[in-house]
C-alpha cells in the first residue's frame, strides 16, 4: 500500500534496530534534522556508513510503498529512487509515524523547493516545518508573494522566492552544473539526499532529478545509466566514476565533470562539496568510467 511521507526529511534505515542514541531526534514525525547534524560527532557521521546505519532518505510528500510491519516500524520501497536492490525502488525501513495513508490532491503542475532549505507556512503566516531542496508540492495558486500548495498536512504556503515551477523541458548541462554549484561547502552526509547534506551519489541523483533527468540512487547503478563515454572524451556534464584497483575494481565514488579537468563532488565524511582538479590526485588514478546521462539535444554538444 502506498503511503505519503509527512516528515521534512526521513531516514531510510537499514533495519529497525539501526538507530543509535545520537539518532533519536530523527525518529519523530517532526524530525530535528539540523539538531541531528549539529550534534553528531565525526565518528557518529562516519558510523552511518561503516556501521551500515542508513540507506538513503525520502522527502516530505514523497510516496513510498509499505511492504511489511514490525511494531512501530514498516519496511518500505521508495519507487522514485531506482535501485538494483529491488526492481520496484530503494528498500529499507521507516518509522510508521512518519507516514500517512493519504494521497495529495493532483493539480496541473508542481512546484519544487529550489533553495537548499525553505519553510512551509500555515495560512496565518506561522512557520511550520523546514523543507529540503527538491521537495515537490502540487501547486494551487499564487497569493501575495506566496505559492499555495497541497501537502500531507493540508493546504499550505511557500514563498515564491523559495520555490520554482517544475519545468517541462529538461535542463541543459549548464543548468545541471549551476544547480550543483549552489551547494558548494555543504558537508558530506552518508545516505544524504537532501539540501541538508548529500553523499556522492545522492548529490548526483538530486541535481539530475532537479533538471528532469532520472538516474539510479547509488553510484554502482549510476555507472550503468546513460551512454558510455571514453575516458579521454569526457566533457562538462558527464558523470565520472572512480573505482579501486586504479579504476578497474568496485566503484566507490561519483562526481560531475565541470570541464577543464575539474569535477564537482561530495567527497566523504569530514569533507564538504567542492570543485576539484583531477590532475595528480588519487581520483585521476582511479577514474574508471564516464557516463553521459543528459540529453545532448537539451544540453551542450
Amino acid at each position: 500500500m502506498m503511503h505519503t511521507v509527512i516528515s521534512a526529511v526521513a531516514n531510510i534505515w537499514t533495519a529497525p534496530d539501526s538507530p543509535r542514541p545520537a539518532d533519536q531526534v530523527m525518529l519523530c514525525p517532526t524530525v530535528m534534522i539540523r539538531d541531528w547534524l549539529e550534534r553528531m560527532t565525526y565518528d557518529d557521521r562516519l558510523g552511518l556508513c561503516t556501521d551500515n546505519v542508513i540507506q538513503t532518505q525520502v522527502l516530505f510528500g514523497e510516496k513510498v510503498l509499505v511492504t511489511g510491519e514490525q511494531g512501530e516500524w514498516v519496511s518500505v520501497i521508495v519507487p522514485s529512487q531506482p535501485s538494483r536492490k529491488d526492481p520496484r525502488g530503494y528498500p529499507g525501513w521507516m518509522r510508521k509515524n512518519q507516514l500517512k495513508k493519504i494521497s495529495l490532491i493532483q493539480t496541473q503542475s508542481d512546484v519544487m523547493i529550489s533553495k537548499p532549505a525553505a519553510f512551509l507556512y500555515k495560512s496565518n503566516g506561522e512557520k511550520e516545518i523546514e523543507l529540503s531542496f527538491l521537495t515537490l508540492l502540487p501547486f494551487i495558486a499564487e497569493e501575495n508573494g506566496y505559492l499555495k500548495v497541497s501537502t500531507p498536512l493540508g493546504e499550505r504556503f511557500v514563498k515564491q522566492t523559495d520555490a520554482a515551477h517544475v519545468r517541462e523541458q529538461k535542463g541543459t548541462v549548464e543548468d545541471i552544473i549551476q544547480t550543483g554549484m549552489f551547494f558548494l561547502g555543504l558537508p558530506y552526509l552518508w545516505g544524504g539526499i537532501s539540501g541538508f547534506g548529500f553523499d556522492c551519489s545522492g548529490f548526483m541523483y538530486s541535481i539530475c532529478k532537479a533538471n528532469g533527468y532520472s538516474i539510479p540512487r547509488d553510484a554502482g547503478d549510476q555507472a550503468k545509466a546513460g551512454k558510455d563515454i571514453p575516458l579521454d572524451a569526457m566533457k562538462a556534464g558527464d558523470l565520472l566514476f572512480f573505482a579501486d584497483g586504479e579504476g578497474k575494481g568496485a566503484i566507490h565514488h561519483v562526481g560531475l565533470s565541470v570541464g577543464g579537468g575539474k569535477m564537482l563532488h561530495s567527497p566523504k565524511t569530514g569533507k564538504s562539496i567542492e570543485i576539484l582538479t583531477l590532475k595528480e590526485t588519487i581520483y585521476e588514478k582511479e577514474l574508471g568510467a564516464v557516463r553521459r546521462c543528459f540529453s545532448e539535444k537539451e544540453g551542450d554538444k
